[in-house]
């Protein structure tokens, strides 16, 4: 039976950790599990679609805490999920982000075999993703989960990563972070970008009319009913690196600011070049109309943003590049973990300390992996040859940046690799009535 081309979203059976912007400030947790016992497995499943909360829920059942659940595709076999209904999903998640890798430009330190056990293994099955205001709520809420699954000998916490968010809101190179958000057309919740028309939300959940008119559903159904994609991320962040490749390039701290600006698209604050090209300006920080521009009508050079810089890159806009931007937008989401490296410091200190980064979407191909190879990692779609994106690509140090200026453009060169990929996992989010139907699954 073919969907209504409106059809609102059941916004009770999605996890509100698909479509609702996280609070802030908070503190969060990742928890990888294992599951050696599917019977247990299965009991983890009904005790998590009890506390998992729902994109339409105002309240958590644990208060002010939010809890969201993925599984992998080992997972999925872990719990006994027919090979049949394995095989309807997506060719890149059957696969795997580890096998994936040179796709998504994880070669040299960000190669698989040196990311941190054990992720991109075969004994990542379940992901848990928790949210608190701060700190201490988070532990609360942890120590009080945690019976939950301690008591089920047949799952093993396998691996954490506790993460924050700044009172500034800010990642590790000390940029405004968590800006910009599509809107999703049935969610209620309003996209970031005013000029932007809503997407259509089969471009983010499972079972609903996507821009191109097809639908995404898994066997059976209720398992991919109202159920996204989501690829979870490690990355370490060179901050040190970064902060002296910005001063050894620029000639005074005013232009040290301007080249971290050109590079990212936005000025620190997260003022966006489009909108204030000349200098900062943190007042727009409030401004509702913040992150409404474009790039084709106002900007076609790139004199003001350029054409590669970390922004345009991630999301061209109305931007004439090959590919259909529509086609490949998606919802991100950035965490900091680790210590902030102090003002003034130019030398990493060997602390760990980057972004657990979360993308979630319906198609892995066209959303993610698109996004990391084509345009990320290359620069034909806008007419720069193999250039990758300054801030996450994965350079070797003989890679080139070219700011557009007139009368004559300025490059920057030798780029060093600033972030390195230490894991990852490609998982699905089920729906709350696809957690039950797992919960249920008998052999």
């Amino acid at each position: 039976m073919s969907e209504p081309a409106q059809a609102r979203l059941e916004l009770d059976d999605i996890q509100r950790g698909v479509l609702s912007a996280r609070p802030t400030p908070y503190a969060a947790t990742y928890i990888l599990f294992r599951i050696d016992d599917r019977r247990q497995g299965r009991e983890l499943m009904r005790r998590a679609s009890a506390v998992v909360t729902s994109a339409a829920d105002t309240v958590s059942p644990l208060g002010e805490t939010w809890v969201s659940i993925a599984l992998t595709y080992h997972g999925l076999k872990a719990l006994g999920v027919a090979q049949q209904s394995l095989d309807t999903f997506a060719w890149e998640f059957r696969q795997g982000m580890a096998a994936r890798a040179h796709a998504l430009g994880d070669t040299g330190q960000s190669n698989p075999e040196h990311w941190e056990a054990p992720m991109g293994t075969s004994d990542v099955h379940v992901v848990l993703v928790a949210l608190a205001p701060d700190n201490a709520r988070l532990q609360a809420a942890v120590d009080r989960a945690r019976p939950a699954y301690d008591a089920l000998s047949g799952v093993t916490a396998i691996w954490r990563q506790n993460c924050h968010a700044l009172p500034t809101e800010t990642e590790p190179f000390g940029y405004r972070d968590g800006i910009s958000h599509p809107a999703i057309a049935g969610s209620g919740i309003p996209g970031s970008n005013t000029l932007e028309e809503p997407l259509k939300a089969g471009e983010f959940v499972l079972g609903y009319p996507d821009e191109l008119g097809g639908l995404q559903r898994l066997q059976p159904e209720v398992l991919g009913r109202n159920g996204s994609y989501a690829a979870f991320r490690k990355l370490h962040q060179r901050v040190g690196v970064f902060r002296r490749y910005l001063r050894d390039n620029a000639t005074d701290p005013q232009d040290e600011e301007l080249l971290a600006a050109k590079i990212m698209g936005r000025w620190r604050s997260g003022a966006p070049l489009a909108l204030s090209p000349a200098c900062d300006d943190p007042g727009l920080d409030t401004d509702p109309y913040r992150n409404s521009f474009l790039y084709q009508q106002d900007d076609p050079a790139g004199l003001i943003t350029p054409g590669g810089s970390h922004i345009r890159r991630a999301n061209p806009r109305d931007a004439a590049v090959a590919g259909v931007p529509r086609l490949h937008r998606m919802i991100r989401r950035g965490t900091v973990y680790g210590p902030p490296l102090p003002d003034g410091v130019f030398e990493d200190d060997g602390v760990d300390r980057g972004l657990m980064f979360a993308f979630i979407g319906a198609h892995l191909g066209r959303q993610f992996e698109f996004v990391q190879s084509e345009w990320m990692n290359d620069g034909v779609f806008f007419g720069s040859g193999d250039a990758k994106d300054p801030v996450t690509g994965s350079h070797d140090g003989s890679g080139d940046y070219t700011i557009p200026r007139r009368p004559v453009r300025r490059r920057l060169h030798a780029l060093p690799r600033f972030v390195v990929t230490r894991g990852g996992e490609y998982c699905f989010m089920p729906g709350l009535t696809a957690l039950r139907w797992l919960g249920d699954l008998t052999d």
